[in-house]
């Protein structure tokens, strides 16, 4: 055989082997930062996106049904409750555990964290659990799967002051990982 074909046949197969290497685990890649919210961002072994992040209005029916089992102090008058609606994928072939630890940080720098919200009362609660291989967070046929967010709830207690320190960063601190993977937030 000539020596070009055989050169052909060997850069083929490393080209081969590469792309096995680099997709042994499954997964596909996603940034860790993304000045979307539409965007899927990788947070240590997982794929989370915010489906949708708002103020909650506590008088508006859709809304109160986000407020219910909330056991924190009501708002002060210089405060608004902030949903951030998040969805997670477990892109790769062994279970793991999606994350229970969340910030938001405004321009100034000032942290905000989730506030407790029953996961026995309110449906649309995020709660951190261990997913499958291609398995997702919320569940399928689960209320907050079928709801008009499709994400699970997290709830926070800002200051009125995030509307003058915007952009707001949404920050998913994932187990294993250094730096937290961040999300821009619409407001």
């Amino acid at each position: 055989m000539p020596a070009i074909p055989l050169r052909r046949l060997s850069l083929l197969a490393a080209a081969v082997a590469a792309v096995f290497a680099l997709t042994a685990c499954g997964r596909i890649a996603h940034p860790t930062s993304a000045d979307n919210p539409a965007v899927y961002v990788d947070a240590g072994p997982l794929t989370y996106q915010v489906q949708i992040s708002r103020e909650l209005n506590p008088y508006d029916v859709e809304d109160k049904e986000y407020l219910s089992g909330v056991s924190s102090a009501p708002l002060k008058p210089d405060e608004l409750w902030f949903g951030v609606f998040i969805y997670a994928k477990n892109e790769t072939k062994t279970p793991h555990t999606t994350t229970d630890s969340f910030a938001i940080v405004d321009s100034a720098g000032n942290r905000y964290y989730p506030v407790a919200v029953d996961s026995s009362i309110n449906p649309y609660a995020w709660t951190s659990m261990t997913l499958r291989p291609q398995g997702v967070e919320p569940v399928p046929n689960s209320t907050a799967y079928f709801g008009p967010t499709q994400g699970g709830l997290l709830l926070f207690k800002l200051n009125n002051s995030i509307y003058s320190n915007r952009p707001l960063t949404f920050l998913i601190y994932a187990q294993g990982q250094s730096q937290p993977s961040t999300v821009s937030l619409d407001l």
